[in-house]
């Protein structure tokens, strides 16, 4: 199937100049244009779209992400290259995920403890409450295990 420019836009959300960018940086080499001189965008064009946008989520940079496309253009003779980026991917992910569940579990804390101020009328009693003690002391000493004293 082919997509015009404004169906794309219509179908990843991304804008007219986000796509034009990406092609200016090398990011869409495979987008044809149709008789008319029109950017013809395929299934595929699509599923690379996708993959753009989850590798600049995953926190690369786009000369990193023309460089994969690069490798994949290459062919089999990269597949080393390429495996070692996802995997160096998948670390950076998995570390800011850790990190995020500790910020989160912060949130968390301190959304409890002002559920249990506004039951008790008051921070200070709320301040007073065991379990919440128990899980300030938790969620500092040791933010990895919040879960398991919550649960």
């Amino acid at each position: 199937m082919s997509y015009s420019i404004g169906e794309v836009v219509k179908k990843t959300g991304l804008s007219v100049h986000t796509l034009r960018y990406y092609e200016k940086e090398g990011l869409l080499p495979f987008v044809q244009k149709n008789k008319s001189g029109m950017r013809a965008y395929s299934d595929m064009d699509l599923q690379w779209l996708t993959m753009i946008e989850c590798l600049k989520d995953s926190g690369l940079q786009i000369k990193e992400i023309r460089q994969y496309i690069d490798w994949y253009r290459e062919g089999d003779s990269t597949l080393q290259q390429r495996l070692k980026l996802f995997r160096s991917r998948c670390e950076a992910v998995e570390k800011e995920m850790k990190r995020l569940t500790v910020v989160l579990n912060k949130i968390h804390f301190k959304e409890l403890l002002y559920e249990e101020a506004v039951k008790q009328g008051s921070l200070d009693a709320a301040d007073k409450n065991p379990k919440l003690l128990r899980l300030k002391k938790k969620l500092f000493e040791s933010p990895d295990d919040f879960d398991k004293v919550t649960g």
